[in-house]
């Protein structure tokens, strides 16, 4: 991404403080629903976990957690479903939906939170831990769209970095703390990349989930797996886990990505952002059920 002219930062809940206008609306009328691809929930959800737990907190906040029905290599569909649905929530849902989603991911994380004495202190409700998650979740969207679309004009990407802010509001992360423009997004998260060391613990923990060794699974379905992740992963990561990485395999990485891009843009709207409109339907139906969320 490069760098665009600045823009008031969000106010509330992704609103920003000024308007910019882009080929799609502007922050209050963004039609996100034009740039959130169902196939980028399956092909870039294993890369984005990685590059959040790079975070070292984070990292052990998940690896060590004790709530295990929100564990990735024990419930890995379970896992799945609640980030997607956090997804759909925060990008496609209603206000009151993100205050309802917000309130049960809140009941688990206020027991996520690291021992007395823990080497690595963390706490799910830390805003800044929680900024960086969203951040990666941000570059992720964008990211994916841009493999299977080709660039964003810089204006719809300045609007779009500002419509991902509720990716945190959806927390604890308080609004002001949002980078104020697509500049100093990309400062934020290459700073971020550059300084984080992925350590033993939390390596041997992404290893596993990047080799499908948490689900049953035929051997081919391992191996494209970690190739799409591979891919995906900015060099830093791929290094740090020692994951292989030749010019070969990142032209072939493109291709498929272009391949599906063109079959996917041909698609009408309801299909391509498929599985997110049905997860947001299913949290809707659970609430008024009353039926967990997470």
């Amino acid at each position: 991404m490069r760098a665009v002219s600045s823009v008031p930062g969000p106010t509330a809940m992704g609103a920003p403080g000024g308007v910019l206008s882009c080929r799609y609306g502007t922050v209050e009328d963004f039609d996100i629903e034009r740039f959130l691809d169902g196939i980028g929930a399956f092909a870039g959800a294993g890369a984005n976990v990685i590059v959040q737990l790079a975070n070292r907190p984070v990292g052990h906040g998940v690896v060590e957690s004790t709530v295990e029905s929100g564990r990735a290599d024990v419930h890995p569909w379970k896992r799945l479903r609640t980030t997607l649905t956090y997804i759909a929530v925060a990008m496609l849902g209603t206000e009151d939906d993100r205050a309802v989603y917000r309130r049960a991911v809140g009941s688990v994380h206020r027991r996520v939170r690291s021992a007395p004495g823990a080497e690595v202190e963390y706490n799910a409700f830390d805003p800044e831990l929680q900024k960086w998650v969203a951040v990666c979740l941000c570059w992720g969207v964008m990211d994916t769209h841009e493999r299977l679309y080709g660039p964003l004009d810089e204006a719809t990407k300045e609007v779009f970095v500002q419509y991902g802010a509720r990716f945190g509001t959806g927390l604890q992360m308080r609004p002001q703390m949002w980078p104020a423009d697509v500049a100093a997004f990309e400062r934020y998260f290459e700073s971020g990349l550059a300084s984080m060391q992925i350590d033993d613990v939390v390596a041997e923990y992404l290893r596993k989930l990047v080799g499908l060794r948490n689900v049953a699974r035929p051997r081919q379905l391992a191996n494209f797996h970690r190739f799409v992740v591979t891919g995906l992963l900015p060099a830093p990561m791929r290094a740090q886990l020692y994951l292989p990485w030749t010019d070969g395999q990142e032209r072939r990485h493109r291709l498929l990505f272009r391949i599906i891009g063109t079959v996917y843009r041909r698609l009408p709207v309801r299909a391509r952002i498929f599985p997110y409109s049905i997860l947001l339907w299913d949290m809707r139906r659970r609430h008024r059920l009353g039926r967990p969320l997470v």
